[in-house]
């Protein structure tokens, strides 16, 4: 009544998928410790001066480099099948990956230092799926990429860091970082209440923002009550 050879190939399917999974694991897993290694040395910042900043982070870069690398391996292999059926297993190593790289823009690094002077520029998804050597947000085939839900999650990822930046900046007598972390972070805030969020999980970490916010205009404004705050910083 029933063909043998369905099983047969139900069963070599089978195989296959966990083949898949298990080799996304291992690319995964070497993803996250270049991911863990870098935020490790990002961490240095809350007890490192500005100043000391351009001995940081080429530390970072290559921390990173080890995460591009790695990146490039998920990307052959992961378009090899469909996007949708895996991307769950990698989306949360992609997220840190991109918030490394953006705080380490925003902090001078990645080149960002040569571009007219800029100071504390946000790269743009453009940008980080250059930096990765990846697509962005790919709507004409299915295979692997980064979305606009993975930059936005990562972006949100590094306001935590830069709020804890902004009092041990004080801590440090750099009182101008943590006025322009401050207006930073508002901006993104702004920027983040314009958008339309379908994604819940965003949603709810958007509305997170506000209380990095609130910790970050608390330390302003005891800044500014003491008159601590540089003429610079507050035009």
């Amino acid at each position: 009544m029933i063909d043998p050879a369905l099983f047969d190939k139900l069963k070599a399917k089978i195989e296959e998928d966990t083949s898949v999974r298990k080799e996304l694991d291992q690319i995964i897993e070497e993803l996250n410790q270049h991911v863990s290694y870098t935020q490790g040395v990002l961490s240095r910042i809350h007890s490192t001066p500005r100043s000391k900043y351009p001995t940081l982070l080429p530390q970072v870069e290559e921390g990173i480099k080890k995460e591009v690398a790695t990146i490039g391996k998920l990307n052959a292999f992961a378009s090899k099948y469909p996007y949708y059926k895996y991307n769950y297993k990698w989306t949360r190593a992609i997220q840190d990956a991109i918030a490394t790289v953006l705080l380490c823009a925003w902090l001078g690094g990645m080149g960002t230092e040569a571009k007219a002077g800029e100071v504390c520029r946000l790269l743009t998804v453009e940008e980080v799926g250059a930096i990765f050597g990846v697509p962005v947000n790919l709507l004409d085939r299915d295979a692997f990429h980064v979305t606009v839900e993975e930059y936005l999650l990562g972006l949100i990822n590094i306001i935590d860091d830069l709020s804890r930046l902004a009092m041990n900046s004080v801590t440090m007598g750099d009182n101008e970082l943590a006025v322009l972390i401050s207006g930073f972070i508002k901006d993104l805030h702004a920027g983040f209440q314009v958008l339309n969020l379908k994604n819940d999980i965003l949603r709810k970490r958007v509305d997170s923002i506000k209380y990095a916010v609130k910790k970050v205009e608390d330390v302003v404004y005891d800044l500014s009550l003491r008159n601590l705050i540089p003429a610079k910083a507050s035009e």
